[in-house]
């Protein structure tokens, strides 16, 4: 059974207005048009859809249980039209952003609902990652983009920027720990005891790599949540963003007092020189520069 499109359009039209007269107006066709179509829809479902009366339609039982379909299978195919004609005109049939926790979850939020109004049909996804994961898969082109932390250096087929906006950092250790009970803490403090630190750190240096050391007594993982949850458990200090340990670090943690601590981070955006950026990727990088 192939059913018209024209033949849902003008059942739904029908069931809205209340007349095919008023149904035909809404649609530029005749009266006779709309009323031959919807009957074509109900000798096609083998269903009565309305009942005629002398001034007005309405919906029997059958067509008011399937005017929700019919709405259902209208929208889809408004989505598919519009997403074949984005298609055509070059708009990239999925984008796809790493970053790091580094960069600001409210920037984040907002950027995605941005997206997803310009972009409704637009395959997305988000993954996260730190420094050197960052850039390898954006070199890779697994991402078009990717969000991090201010790197001192960039592999030259990367292209990056800066945002207006930093990442705030501070150091954190566990409550209870040894640390947090010192009313000021020095640099010499901080020596003495396990330092926790992003693994990628050694191999691609940034703003963040003038952490004191500990006598080599290092743990280390790949991104900033598994640190915070290291350091809630007791297990050393950490820098970490401080809004996310605002959203997961709930009172585990403590923020110690160091001189020249918390400290701004800057935040860039880095994509590929090689693979030129779609249009919605490239919106995207104009309202992460821009905003």
């Amino acid at each position: 059974m192939n059913l018209s499109p024209e033949s849902l359009q003008a059942f739904a039209q029908a069931a809205a207005t209340g007349s095919f007269s008023a149904a035909a107006r809404r649609l530029g066709k005749s009266q006779s048009t709309i009323s031959e179509a919807i009957s074509r829809l109900e000798v096609d479902l083998d269903v009565i859809l309305f009942v005629r009366g002398a001034r007005q339609l309405t919906l029997t039982e059958a067509g008011s249980s399937l005017l929700s379909r019919v709405q259902d299978v209208l929208a889809a195919s408004d989505r598919l039209l519009r997403q074949a004609s984005q298609l055509a005109a070059g708009l990239e049939p999925k984008l796809t952003l790493v970053l790091s926790d580094a960069y600001q979850a409210s920037q984040y939020q907002a950027r995605l609902s941005e997206l997803d109004e310009r972009y409704p049909d637009l395959e997305f996804e988000c993954f996260f990652a730190e420094h050197a994961d960052v850039l390898d898969l954006v070199g890779q082109g697994r991402a078009h983009l990717g969000l991090l932390a201010a790197q001192a250096s960039y592999p030259p087929e990367l292209a990056h920027a800066s945002l207006a906006d930093a990442a705030d950092f501070a150091l954190f250790v566990a409550k209870g720990h040894p640390l947090g009970q010192l009313p000021r803490v020095t640099l010499e403090d901080l020596v003495h005891w396990r330092v926790l630190r992003l693994s990628s750190v050694a191999d691609h240096p940034g703003e963040l790599d003038d952490l004191p050391g500990s006598g080599g007594r290092c743990w280390s993982a790949p991104d900033y949540l598994l640190l915070l949850e290291m350091a809630g458990l007791g297990f050393g200090w950490a820098a970490l963003p401080r809004q996310l340990v605002q959203s997961h670090g709930g009172d585990s943690l403590y923020e110690l007092k160091v001189n020249g601590w918390p400290k701004q981070v800057p935040v860039d955006v880095v994509w590929s020189r090689a693979r030129p950026l779609g249009p919605a990727a490239a919106w995207l990088l104009d309202r992460l520069l821009n905003t």
